[in-house]
């Protein structure tokens, strides 16, 4: 299987399954030196980890992190930092029940038929279990670009939007409750919205608004690999993303250039960011942000028409402990795949600064 790896620098390689012992992640070309908070840390894992509130997945697990290298007395030593998350509360005979069949809109298939084989104990490889080794490393990530700060947040569930600009919000209300939204009142709507949809045994999807501010400018390469364009990669890359748009996004294909253009200040801010920060792939040093769309989750307990590994049709129904919206798990998980890029196009940057 290949693909298991993310970024150029500050790289990323995870392993591991679902409901197999552990999962881990190697991180290599982390810079020495880098004084460690690892609470810090440990708050990132908890606030993706499974079992934190009544309207995500109750399956238990502690997420401790381990680390095996790369670390001495706190501080990093700019060697591979090797860690391991261990599973503890796998109910693999939840899924006894698909062991042949296959869920509609799941990576079941897909799995199967390129490999030709599939670990149907939760997905295997395939489950967002994964993305708490990408929560590590970004956390890891944010220390060494302590300097830029990146605040994700829950912007809709179905139906319900968060109506205020990013900049009438404050960012600190955003851990006040279990949906993960500084805006109260779009909170409360949300959160009645997801335990409706759990109570009928089905799921619904949502967005993430993810900021990214004091970001200098200079910060990506033209042509292929546009700052843009990794964090959009970036975003694609977590389970279940149906969608990735920056500054002014899809809006901006209904607006005229004379409207859309962002006028400059004489220090070469702008007087608007619809660019969303960044111009020809490159940071322009104002504030980054984008949208992340994410779908339903797959596994609904409601009963579904699918065929299994013969080809035949047969009724399935969901079992086990599965997210209703998995939006609130998924604004960690966000920030950390932003700051992974940001880090990379950072060290990047130090190295051509170097070299001139």
């Amino acid at each position: 299987m290949a693909g298991n790896s993310f970024g150029k620098l500050f790289k990323l390689t995870t392993f591991g399954e679902s409901h197999g012992t552990a999962i881990g992640g190697i991180i290599d070309g982390c810079p020495a030196g880098i004084q460690l908070d690892f609470e810090a840390i440990q708050n990132e894992m908890n606030r993706r980890k499974p079992g934190q509130s009544k309207i995500v997945t109750q399956r238990k697990e502690p997420d401790t992190v381990e680390f095996y290298s790369g670390i001495f007395e706190g501080q990093t030593t700019g060697t591979p930092i090797g860690f391991v998350i261990h599973n503890t509360n796998q109910k693999s005979k939840d899924y006894s029940h698909i062991k042949d069949v296959y869920r509609p809109s799941h990576a079941d298939y897909t799995y199967d038929k390129k490999y030709g084989i599939r670990d149907y104990r939760g997905g295997g490889r395939s489950s967002a279990r994964e993305t708490a080794c990408r929560v590590v490393a970004g956390a890891i990530a944010k220390q060494c670009i302590n300097e830029i700060n990146i605040n994700a947040f829950t912007s809709s569930v179905g139906d319900i939007f968060v109506e205020k600009p990013y900049q009438d919000l404050d960012f600190s209300m955003i851990e006040s409750n279990m949906i993960r939204c500084p805006d109260e009142v779009a909170a409360e709507k949300m959160i009645t919205k997801v335990q409706e949809v759990k109570k009928q045994g089905d799921t619904i999807g949502g967005t993430i608004t993810c900021v990214i501010q004091n970001v200098p400018a200079g910060l990506g390469e033209p042509v292929f690999d546009k700052l843009h364009a990794e964090l959009g990669k970036a975003m694609l890359s977590i389970n279940a993303v149906k969608g990735f748009e920056y500054g002014s996004g899809f809006c901006g294909a209904k607006m005229l250039g004379s409207s859309h253009n962002d006028k400059f200040k004489e220090d070469g801010s702008t007087q608007t960011n619809l660019s969303g920060g960044v111009q020809g792939g490159i940071s322009n040093g104002m504030d980054i942000y984008f949208r992340v769309a994410f779908k339903p989750v797959a596994t609904t307990l409601q009963k579904q028409e699918t065929i299994n590994s013969k080809g035949e049709t047969v009724e399935m129904q969901g079992k086990g402990r599965h997210d209703p919206c998995v939006v609130p798990r998924a604004v960690p998980i966000v920030e950390a795949m932003a700051a992974l890029v940001i880090a990379d196009y950072m060290l990047l940057r130090r190295q051509e600064t170097k070299d001139r």
